[in-house]
Order: structure tokens, then C-alpha cells, then sequence
């Protein structure tokens, strides 16, 4: 570490803000995997000296030191583990430094962000900010910020299972640290190496790599940097079959007071691991459980929702290690018991199901047979692991489990049939073979135990996330849409009250030329509206449907809620994807309702909506967390408190909608509930119309936060 960071003074400001931005860098790698206990008193109040400064320097209008200020705090929340904190600072540094010019102060900040980004799980957008940071680096010739970059590159890419990027930008950073004579750098790059080189399976060069980052740390008197290395030699030293050092340097490790939290769980997993391996599986027990409450306490401590939803990829694979282990001790029950309890935890914590922080040694209990029971159809749980898929097919009778091929395969089946199923040509009169290897790989395994038109609840994983099951192909002698036979559903919908209040907005004024006005959309709303009676409805339509007329309505007064406009899905920053509606004339820029505005909006609001539909591209969300499942605007209903969500996994057509819509709510209206009625309204068209394609009627999917 090059010392703490730098009070700026008027003299030489352009050196002195390079110096500071080169400081803060420095202290992003060395202090961000944890801080000495007995430096948090003294940090804390120098915390609060440099608030007051910030506020000093804002109020006198000084650019340049402001973001400073902020670089500083954000240098230091990177320090304490408060990576979440760290993105709010540094990134208000980053738009100080952009208005004042400061170029230097940009790359640093955007690093700085796109570091806590990755360490919260984050690695697209930490991807993305890298690049840009190491790019700008090198066109400023700044060797110090641009090594540091590619050394963060490289770690997103291990992680991304990306490894000859990985290796290649860690060799670079190795190289120009070497260069500028930089040791700390130099150790930074050789911890890393070991790692990666023992991933890929080279035990005798990631025991070189190891040493020398040993020698470094020793060299430095560096405690905590000495605990990098060692992890890595006490993993070679299990590939090599020596389990009594292997032991040793795990259990030293995990034991550390100095140990940051990242550290200790990867230690307990590795000991675990050996364990496993060394058939003692009481022992190998214990320590996925203590791997995994050390992951769940650190995750406690994340605040903002957005990083709640990546922070569990950084432990899906201790999750995936132990649902594989207790299956293989012949304990289903206990792997579907944990897996499921990875599940929607966001959400589940949200709406108050779960508590939040609460140590992982005791998974709630589950009765998965009585679930079935009182849902009245078969529920179908994924996993999708690394090695080794399963799915778990739960009746009130019985519970089954199948083993399912990795991952990763299934992932691509499913890819390339989500690109068939938006082409022209219908997938089933096509000779398109992945819709039929789906069927047989996800669900023939479990067909004994689906009932010709059985309700079926999918609990997707992964990708699966954005498969709707209902296109599978069933092979035979007349080939047929999984549709045709099962009544599906995403986990166990709720019955509605048959009756209720109705909030109806959309047929938007056209916000901007990217936006142009739907031209079925007043038809679509008048099919909606006219089975609620009039005293029972809230239209809000053209200029009266903005996002303002939503969020201070009342919504938690009504029982349907439905949504007729654009929509948009980001798939980097899912909470902010949109229901896009007219410009308000209070706020001629406010035209977006978004994802994380309805959230917040439900706590002073939570919704009770039997029912919300969003007659919207892509309303279901486009990005899949680990654990947590699609994420967008029907995720955020859900989190909302909406009880039932419909949704769109696609780009929907206005005329097909249309007509769909109408027959939903023609269903609902004999008394039919969602799944049932959505089911009726899709073989509607599928065996009546010209919407018979799946591009037209799969999209909208059923969702609930039961």
C-alpha cells in the first residue's frame, strides 16, 4: 500500500490529483479483502473528517476537491468490505470529476466502481466498467491504473469460466508491474495466477506462482496477503493427495481472525471438499454449513436491493458442491431442502417470508409433498449444477429425482431454441430438433408422474428461467406443443377473487420517436375495461397514463391492475427496466415507470393485487440471477406484493395480445383462475386463428410470488 489517501491542496493540483487517483487505486486491491480490526475506530473518525471536508468543498464550489472527497470515501468503503456504499460514492465522484474534466479522476472512479461491482456479483456492469477504465488508462499512458485494470479484468473472466482471457490479462498485469517496479502489483498478479493455473489444471505452476507471492507477502510483513497464497498451496496440496497439509492450511486459513469473509468460506469449502474426498461426510457436513452461514452473514451486510440480487453468484458453487454431496449421500430430500432455500431469496426477504441475515445452518423447514397437496398438480424442480443437473418431480404421493445432464448443455439447448422460436417458421412444422431434446431431457424423465391435462408448477433455474415449458415439443406420432397436454404454471398461482377493482393504464402519447403510440392499444383497453363494471374502474389513458399517475393512485387499492404500453428490459441493471407511458406535464422527462421505482413505492404502498398484467415486451425481465430467477418489471410486481403476474418473456404483437387478452378476461369471468385462464386463451389461438405460431401466444407467462 502506498499510504492512505491524499488530502489535495491548491499547489500542483494536476500532480496531486494523479497521485491521489494512483493512491486510491492502490488501496482498491491491497485493503479491499478486509481491514485490521483495531483500524476501524481510527478510519470511522477520520470517515467523518472527510464528510465535512466534502461539504465544505461543495459548498464552496470546488469540483476538483469534491471529487476527491468522494474517491476518498469510496476508496475507503472499499477498505471496510462496503462495496454497495462504494458504488453510491465513487460513482458520485465519477459525474464531479466528468463536469470538471478530470480524466485521471474518471478512469479511477469508473475502476473503482466497476471492482465493487465484481465483488458484489456484478460482472457484467464490472466487465463493462474495466474495459472502459483500462482503456482510458492506456490512452493516458497511466501504467499504474491500466495494470490494475487488467489484473480486475482477469478476475471477472476466472470467474466467467472465461480462463485464457483470464490468464492473458493476469500475464499483461504481471508484466507492466514488473516494469514499473510496482511489488505490491507484482504480488497481486502471481496470487492470482496460482489460482487460475490450478484451475486449469497446472499443480506445479500454480505452486510457482504461489511461492512467489509467499515470498512477496513475507517480504512485506503483510499478514492477510500471506493468507492468499496459502489457501492456493493447501489446494495444490489436496491434488497431490497430501490431506494432512491440505488441513492444515485450510484450517489455518478459515481460522484467522484476519481472514476477510470471501477467504474464510473458500477455505471451509476447500476443507469441506477434502472431507468429502477423505470419506468422512459428518465432517465434510459441517463445513458446507459453515461455508455457506460465512457467505450468508457477509451477504447480510449488502443494503441496496440491486446487490442482493448478484451477491448470491458469488456462492452458487458452494450451494451446487452441497446439493451434489447430499444427493450422493443418498439425502434428496435434504439437497431439495437446500437448493430451494437458495431460491428467490431477494425476494422472498422482501415480501417478509424470510428473515434477512439469518445464519444458513438451518434452512427453513420443507414439506414439498404438501405443497403439491394443497397446490393440486406436480411440481417440477431444476437445478441446473456444473458436473451434474437434476430435477426433482413432487406429487402429493411421492417425490422424484433425476439426474439431468450439466448445465452448461442444457443452457445451449435452450438458447438456440429460444432464437427458433422467434423466426418466422413455426417449430413445429419445421424440422428444429431442439424443442424435442428439451421435452425429453426436462420432462420425459418425470412423465410418470403427469397426468394427461395435469397442473404442473415449473420451478425454473438458470436459463430455464427464460424457457416457456409450454412450447416443448412432445415427439409421437402427432407431434404437439407440451401446451396441449399440461396445464403450466411458474411455481403455485393464487386463485383470484373473481371480482375486485380494476387500475387500467396505457395507450400512452408517444414519448419519443423511439416509442411510437401503439395502434391497438385503445382497443385492447376497451376489451379489458368492459368486464369490470364502470363504478369498479380507474383508467388512466393518453396524456393522464404517466408513471406519477401510477405511483400516486393508490394502487394497493385494487385487485387487477393492467398495464397497455411499451416496455423495456435492461440486462444489466434489471430494476431498470420500464413500462413505458406518456410524458408528465409536471416532468416533461419522466416517462418510465420503472422497476426499482415500484419497489420503493411499495413501502409506503405494498400491493395487494390478485392479479397484474403487463401487456409489454419483455416485462418478465431478460436477466436471470443465480438463485433469484428472472429479474425486470414482473419480478418487481411480485416483490411488490402483487400475489399473480403476468408478464412477457418477448417482443409480443399488438393484434395477437389483443385478441388473447380478450379471451383471458373472458375466462376469468366464468369464475376460471389465471393459469387456467391464460392456458384457455393460448390454445385459443393456437388451434383457431392465425396466431397459431408460438411467437404469438408463448411469450406471456404467469408468475407468482406465493
Amino acid at each position: 500500500m502506498r499510504g492512505n489517501a491524499l488530502l489535495l491542496t491548491f499547489h500542483g493540483l494536476q500532480k496531486n490529483i494523479l497521485e491521489c487517483a494512483v493512491t486510491a487505486n492502490r488501496m482498491k486491491m491491497v485493503l479491499a479483502d478486509g481491514v485490521e480490526t483495531r483500524d476501524i475506530f481510527r478510519l470511522a473518525a477520520e470517515r467523518q473528517v472527510r464528510i465535512r471536508r466534502m461539504n465544505f468543498r461543495r459548498a464552496h464550489g470546488d469540483s476538483f476537491l469534491e471529487a476527491d472527497s468522494l474517491l476518498n470515501l469510496g476508496a475507503e468503503s472499499l477498505s471496510q468490505g462496503h462495496f454497495d456504499q462504494a458504488i453510491d460514492q465513487s460513482e458520485g465522484a465519477n459525474q464531479v470529476a466528468k463536469a470538471a474534466g478530470a480524466k485521471i479522476l474518471q478512469l479511477v472512479t469508473t475502476g473503482n466502481v466497476g471492482w465493487a461491482r465484481y465483488r458484489l456479483g456484478d460482472l457484467e456492469n464490472a466487465l463493462a466498467l474495466s474495459i472502459e477504465s483500462e482503456r482510458a488508462a492506456a490512452e493516458l499512458g497511466d501504467f499504474f491504473d491500466q495494470e490494475n485494470e487488467l489484473t480486475n479484468l482477469g478476475y471477472i473472466y476466472m470467474d466467467q469460466r472465461k480462463l485464457d482471457l483470464a490468464a492473458t490479462s493476469f500475464q499483461q498485469a504481471l508484466g507492466i508491474a514488473k516494469d514499473i517496479k510496482a511489488k505490491q502489483d507484482v504480488y497481486n498478479a502471481l496470487r492470482v495466477l496460482a489460482r487460475l493455473t490450478l484451475q486449469q489444471g497446472n499443480a506445479d505452476e500454480a505452486a510457482n506462482y504461489a511461492d512467489q507471492a509467499l515470498q512477496i507477502a513475507r517480504e512485506s510483513d503483510n499478514h492477510v496477503d500471506e493468507l492468499y497464497p496459502m489457501l492456493v498451496q493447501g489446494q495444490i496440496a489436496a491434488r497431490h493427495g497430501d490431506a494432512a497439509k491440505a488441513r492444515e492450511v485450510f484450517t489455518t486459513v478459515g481460522l484467522d481472525p484476519a481472514s476477510p469473509p470471501f477467504l474464510k468460506w473458500e477455505a471451509q469449502h476447500s476443507l469441506a471438499g477434502l472431507d468429502e474426498d477423505q470419506k468422512q461426510p459428518e465432517k465434510a457436513d459441517s463445513e458446507y454449513r459453515a461455508a455457506l452461514t460465512t457467505f450468508e452473514v457477509a451477504r447480510s451486510t449488502v443494503q441496496h436491493e440491486d446487490f442482493q440480487l448478484s451477491f448470491l453468484t458469488k456462492a452458487v458453487h458452494i450451494y451446487d458442491d452441497y446439493v451434489h454431496f447430499l444427493v450422493a449421500r443418498g439425502k434428496p430430500d435434504e439437497a431439495l431442502r437446500w437448493a430451494d432455500y437458495s431460491r428467490a431469496r431477494t425476494l422472498s426477504e422482501g415480501l417478509g417470508l424470510l428473515s434477512k441475515g439469518v445464519a444458513a445452518s438451518v434452512p427453513p423447514v420443507l414439506k414439498p409433498r404438501e405443497i403439491s397437496r394443497r397446490a393440486k398438480g406436480t411440481l417440477l424442480f431444476y437445478w441446473l449444477g456444473g458436473k451434474q443437473s437434476y430435477l426433482w418431480a413432487i406429487t402429493p404421493e411421492k417425490t422424484g429425482l433425476f439426474p439431468l445432464p450439466p448445465g452448461a448443455d442444457i443452457e445451449s439447448m435452450v438458447q438456440r431454441y429460444r432464437t427458433a422460436l422467434k423466426g418466422p417458421q413455426d417449430v413445429l412444422a419445421s424440422s428444429e430438433e431442439d424443442g424435442r431434446a428439451l421435452y425429453r431431457t426436462l420432462i420425459a424423465p418425470a412423465k410418470s408422474l403427469l397426468a394427461k391435462d395435469a397442473k404442473v408448477f415449473i420451478i425454473p433455474d438458470g436459463s430455464l428461467n427464460n424457457l416457456n415449458f409450454e412450447t416443448l415439443i412432445v415427439d409421437g406420432p402427432k407431434p404437439h406443443y407440451w401446451i396441449e397436454d399440461a396445464d403450466l404454471n411458474r411455481a403455485n398461482a393464487r386463485e383470484t377473487k373473481r371480482s375486485g377493482r380494476l387500475l387500467l393504464i396505457g395507450d400512452s402519447v408517444a414519448p419519443s420517436k423511439e416509442y411510437p403510440e401503439l395502434p391497438r392499444a385503445g382497443q385492447q383497453m376497451a376489451n379489458v375495461a368492459k368486464h369490470f363494471p364502470a363504478t369498479q374502474e380507474q383508467i388512466y389513458d393518453r396524456t393522464q397514463a404517466t408513471p406519477a399517475a401510477y405511483l400516486a393512485g393508490n394502487p394497493e387499492k385494487f385487485s387487477y391492475i393492467h398495464f397497455v404500453a411499451h416496455g423495456t428490459a435492461s440486462r444489466l441493471s434489471p430494476l431498470d427496466s420500464a413500462i413505458v407511458l406518456s410524458k408528465s406535464a409536471a416532468e416533461a422527462d419522466s416517462f418510465k415507470l420503472y422497476a426499482r421505482d415500484i419497489v420503493q413505492n411499495s413501502v409506503q404502498h405494498p400491493l395487494r393485487a390478485d392479479l397484474v398484467t403487463i401487456s409489454a415486451c419483455y416485462s418478465a425481465g431478460e436477466r436471470a440471477y443465480s438463485g433469484e430467477g428472472l429479474v425486470g418489471l414482473a419480478w418487481a410486481f411480485l416483490r411488490a406484493g402483487s400475489h399473480n403476474v403476468i408478464a412477457g418473456l418477448w417482443d409480443v404483437t399488438d393484434a395477437s395480445t389483443e385478441q388473447l387478452m380478450d379471451r383471458f378476461y373472458d375466462e376469468l369471468e366464468k369464475g376460471a383462475t389465471p393459469d387456467a385462464a391464460l392456458r384457455a386463451a393460448k390454445l385459443s389461438l393456437l388451434r383457431g386463428s392465425q396466431f397459431h405460431n408460438p411467437f404469438y401466444w408463448a411469450p406471456l407467462q404467469l408468475y407468482t410470488g406465493s
